[in-house]
């Protein structure tokens, strides 16, 4: 089966767009599909998106529309890049005008299912069936310097090695390296689960407790993610990659996070509600700690960084109440016998 072409990118938010200027610049034939007609305008000549990209020049052959059939018509690829809490319904959307030459879902958004706690593919398998191959793009990349044009890598897994590898190529470019791998649910729960620790690095920071106690904390919540993982039936060494050390370095040190932000505000004694009115966009992490316990309460695994920042997201214990119960937990192994490492 040939490669990708032309395909459609719903979802003109910072990532979004910034991936549509990527694969317009590789010199594929890009429909990027919003809700406000707006979303794109020109400055001094050339189109940027004002609200989430301002100031950077996208390309010219780049086309927009707010009408998604016109989007999807005849394209070989879609990429879905909606918060996670509207995958579902914008899927079910699409769902009726996907076109017969579709060769590749595939979705850049990090997160799980709301309320079900379902990872995305099994969203899709759910919503599209089980048949389309599906891909899920994530690694350590922030949009403004994607849409910059400067130095990123992600990973792209599917339990289709040809999709992963189509989805790949047509990412990859000059400045941006695109892998591949085969381990869907553990690049998602990687995805996703680095935002709750990054909220806990924010807090380390926004308290003022040092460099040494923010490598502690993403070493250790590393940790946590690998042990999920494996329970899951995940690989190790998805971690150990983009999808899992990569993004969490770039989330829990980067101060274009959303969701390092919100921790920063919390450790320096800011509300939730005032917190988060002042990100002024979706901060994934609130409702993904929610999952990712439940998935630790059903594998009877303990992951205290992750329930620490449940509980302050919850109002359940204040950050300092958070350091404090870490602290005192008993000396211990650094990694169980048996987890599979060797």
């Amino acid at each position: 089966m040939g490669g990708i072409a032309r395909i459609a990118v719903l979802g003109a938010g910072s990532w979004g767009t910034a991936l549509a200027a990527l694969l317009a610049r590789n010199g594929l034939d890009v429909r990027l599909c919003g809700r406000r007609p707006d979303a794109l305008g020109l400055h001094n000549g050339v189109y940027e998106n004002p609200k989430y990209l301002p100031g950077i020049d996208l390309p010219a052959g780049l086309a927009y529309t707010t009408d998604a059939a016109a989007a999807l018509a005849g394209v070989d690829a879609l990429l879905l890049v909606v918060p996670s809490h509207a995958f579902a319904h914008v899927l079910k959307e699409l769902r009726p005008l996907l076109p017969n030459t579709l060769t590749a879902l595939a979705w850049a958004t990090k997160g799980f299912e709301p309320g079900s706690g379902d990872f995305l593919h099994e969203v899709a398998d759910r919503i599209v069936g089980v048949n389309l191959p599906k891909a899920v793009v994530t690694g350590p990349s922030f949009a403004r310097e994607v849409a910059l044009g400067l130095p990123s890598a992600v990973t792209v897994h599917s339990d289709d090695d040809a999709c992963a590898q189509r989805v790949a190529k047509a990412l990859h470019g000059a400045s941006f390296r695109a892998y591949s791998g085969n381990d869907m649910r553990g690049a998602e729960l990687g995805g996703a689960m680095k935002n709750v620790l990054a909220v806990a690095t924010g807090i380390c920071d926004g308290m003022q407790l040092g460099l040494n106690a923010r490598a502690g904390l993403i070493t250790r919540g590393l940790n946590e993610m690998l042990r999920l993982n494996l329970c899951l039936g995940g690989r190790a060494e998805t971690m150990i990659g983009l999808a899992g050390l990569g993004d969490l370095v770039l989330t829990c040190t980067g101060d274009l996070s959303r969701n390092r932000r919100l921790g920063l505000a919390l450790g320096r004694g800011v509300s939730l509600a005032d917190a988060v009115a002042e990100i002024g966009q979706v901060v994934e992490s609130v409702q993904t700690a929610d999952e990712v316990m439940r998935l630790a309460t059903r594998h009877g695994l303990d992951l205290p960084i992750s329930s620490r920042v449940h509980a302050v997201l919850h109002g359940q214990a204040t950050p300092a109440d958070g350091l404090k119960a870490l602290l005192a937990r008993d000396q211990k192994p650094e990694y169980p016998p048996g987890l599979g490492l060797g």
